[in-house]
């Protein structure tokens, strides 16, 4: 056996025989790192006949049993939803977000919901002290298992021998690119060969056929916002969650990326306070203003998006007012710019409402994202209702996409949006025509328009 030296980039994986200051792949400056590699040209195989055979036989799909109970139940039920129904037994899940994002205290509260089960958790910390999580255990637990286990260690040949003498059913690794196996000690913690052959080795422990254990690994995430290191770790592990919330801010979102045992899409929202992250069970009365019936304001509408396989109901408010320069103003951190720019001009061409010379601020209770074209009309209705100071009723909805010709278009799930905005007791909600199927509904009336211009006269009156 033979070792040679190669040079790795740690952005893209791209190898090169000598060092590079700029990744001729990626185009990273700095990033590749001395690699100490082996070559054994006897372990090439000549031919199929020559391959060893081993223990695992090939059996018929329609013959293999599939246990009833395979998931484990956090108890955080947007946690559960999101995984499609809890931790699969033999899963592996990594977690991402960026720093101050809440993976942390995610992971620490699902430690402890499995313990309640008297099931047996081993936390693993490569970038923390043991005294660090005990803080914040203190801080968000109400009270601390007997059946969680810390090790505060970035040799993982030190994790692996605890989780065989702990016996753990729940193994937590924080964070995955801090850890080290023994036998690639050459290369630093953080390096892709390092990270791959962990991720490799919990891999091969979470899905032992003898003793079954679920693994949530806990991710870096890079300056772009992306999962540090190669993205052959998401391809290798079962489930990726990502994780996004201004540390700033109050509203955490988590979103499976990939799920082998669930859809992918789906979305859970949560809180972020003092005693840790609370699961957000009913988004739809989250994200609206609690008003009483007789009382409406101007620059107000209520949409519903699709989080994943969910209809949410959102609050859009705006405010127009006069501008004294040039340029007015365009703010949103909701939608994008140029989408809101794009609603602009078709309610000035189509809706006959001048706005050359006002400033347009709009936003979302709660701070959610408007990510979908099913918003469009609610945000231009908004934007009228401002603009002519004029209420529309708390209890009206608008689901369409409105064309640069002024007509309202379909969006995906109309059936769905209107059974939500039904089961919350709003009274009317506007919809392109033949957009929908005929259902059963019991408060809501579903009123069809063709054009903007119908929507605008129906609720504010003005042509």
């Amino acid at each position: 056996m033979k070792a040679k030296t190669i040079y790795r980039c740690t952005e893209c994986g791209y190898e090169a025989l000598k060092w590079m200051g700029r990744c001729s792949e990626c185009g990273a400056w700095n990033s590749f790192e001395e690699v100490i590699v082996s070559s054994n040209k006897r372990n090439v195989i000549s031919s199929v006949n020559e391959i060893k055979k081993t223990s695992a036989k090939a059996l018929k799909l329609a013959n293999i049993e599939v246990g009833k109970n395979q998931r484990i139940l956090t108890g955080i039920n947007e946690f559960d939803r999101v995984m499609g129904g809890g931790i699969v037994k033999d899963s592996v899940t990594i977690v991402t977000s960026p720093p101050g994002g809440g993976k942390s205290t995610l992971t620490l509260a699902i430690a402890a919901e499995i313990a309640k089960q008297g099931k047996k958790v081993l936390y693993a910390t490569g970038e923390e002290s043991d005294s660090q999580i005990k803080n914040r255990a203190d801080r968000i637990l109400e009270q601390i298992n007997e059946n969680i286990w810390i090790i505060a260690d970035a040799s993982l040949n030190n994790v692996l021998a605890a989780i065989t003498e702990i016996d753990a059913d729940l193994i937590i690794v924080d964070s995955i690119q801090t850890f080290t196996l023994d036998e690639f000690l050459p290369a630093r913690a953080g390096n892709p060969t390092q990270t791959m052959e962990c991720a490799n080795v919990l891999v091969q422990c979470a899905k032992n056929k003898e003793r079954q254990r679920a693994i949530i690994l806990i991710g870096q995430m890079n300056k772009n916002d992306e999962m540090a290191g190669l993205r052959s770790l998401e391809h290798l592990v079962d489930t990726v969650l990502f994780m996004e919330g201004n540390h700033e801010e109050e509203l955490r979102s988590i979103t499976a990326t990939k799920n082998r045992f669930g859809s992918t899409g789906e979305m859970g929202f949560f809180t972020m306070t003092e005693k840790g992250l609370i699961s957000i069970d009913n988004p739809s009365e989250y994200f609206i203003t609690k008003r009483e019936k007789n009382e409406v304001v101007s620059g107000s509408t209520i949409t519903v998006i699709r989080e994943g396989s969910r209809p949410v109901i959102s609050e859009i408010e705006s405010l127009v007012s006069n501008s004294f320069t040039p340029y007015p103003s365009r703010i949103c951190e909701a939608m994008k710019k140029d989408q809101m720019n794009t609603l602009i001009s078709i309610l000035e061409q189509k809706g006959k409402i001048s706005l050359y010379d006002k400033n347009v601020v709009i936003k979302t209770t709660g701070g959610i994202k408007l990510k979908e074209q099913a918003v469009n009309l609610a945000v231009i209705m908004c934007i009228a209702s401002s603009v002519y100071n004029k209420a529309i009723p708390w209890d009206y909805a608008f689901i369409a996409d409105v064309g640069l010709t002024g007509e309202l278009k379909k969006v995906p799930s109309m059936e769905s949006r209107v059974k939500e905005l039904d089961r919350m007791g709003f009274v009317k909600v506007f919809i392109p025509q033949n957009s929908m199927r005929k259902i059963a509904l019991q408060n809501i009336e579903v009123i069809e328009c063709k054009t903007l211009i119908q929507v605008i006269t129906y609720c504010i009156g003005k042509k």
